[in-house]
């Protein structure tokens, strides 16, 4: 193990162990010890979601939350519910997942070239963090972005896309005006720094609508492909 990943190992383990946030630890350790029926066999996780993928990763996917019958669940970002299965059957197609499906922590899912995190890492009621519970976890997010070698950003959403922008500016970034602007296939690059592209997140309400087609989503990460591809020589 190199040095950015045991880095990475540790912050995962301090991730695991915080409780910063009165009202998401008891909604998650509500919803794992409630369960739902179809998940009453289950231990859940009932904890923070560290990332997941490969340190040497110079594509980061930045999520919402995990999902409270989903990474709640599991342990692991989007595994186990609709959303993990359209991601990653994407991230497959596109060759930075050695298999479609992402059940459970033992189910031999590997990332090549990408690292998957989330701006809140515990599981909010209504999937909906506050505005205090992002600052909160804030400095985690900055760790895990500066131990990777980031090249592209996929911001799966507009919390998403401005959590990235926020971190950039902490990191001392020059954001410009007006401030950018959420967008699907929105794109955008900072000097010194990496490139943003914006998708819709992958969530039910997106995919089952039509909002996001798996096609959309090929075309984006196409885009983060040539992206990548073009910055290794810079």
């Amino acid at each position: 193990m190199g040095k950015g990943a045991a880095e990475l190992a540790r912050l995962q383990e301090e991730i695991i162990t915080c409780r910063a946030c009165p009202r998401l630890v008891e909604w998650r350790e509500q919803v794992a010890r409630e369960k739902r029926r179809a998940f009453r066999d289950w231990t859940y996780w009932g904890r923070p979601v560290p990332g997941f993928g490969d340190p040497r990763a110079e594509l980061i996917i930045i999520g919402l939350a995990p999902a409270a019958h989903g990474a709640n669940r599991t342990g692991r970002v989007f595994t186990g519910d609709r959303s993990g299965d359209f991601l990653f059957a994407g991230l497959h197609r596109a060759g930075f997942a050695n298999q479609p499906r992402s059940e459970h922590r033992e189910d031999g899912l590997a990332l090549t070239g990408a690292y998957i995190v989330a701006p809140c890492k515990c599981a909010p009621p209504d999937n909906k963090p506050l505005p205090e519970e992002l600052a909160r976890c804030a400095p985690f997010l900055d760790r895990e972005m500066a131990l990777l070698p980031t090249r592209v950003v996929l911001t799966l959403g507009a919390i998403a896309w401005n959590a990235t922008l926020a971190w950039l500016e902490r990191a001392g970034g020059s954001i410009p005006t007006p401030r950018p602007a959420f967008g699907h296939g929105a794109e955008l690059a900072l000097p010194g720094g990496p490139v943003l592209l914006g998708c819709y997140h992958v969530s039910q309400q997106n995919t089952q609508t039509g909002r996001l087609t798996p096609a959309m989503f090929d075309a984006v990460m196409a885009r983060a492909r040539v992206l990548i591809e073009n910055r290794q020589g810079t």
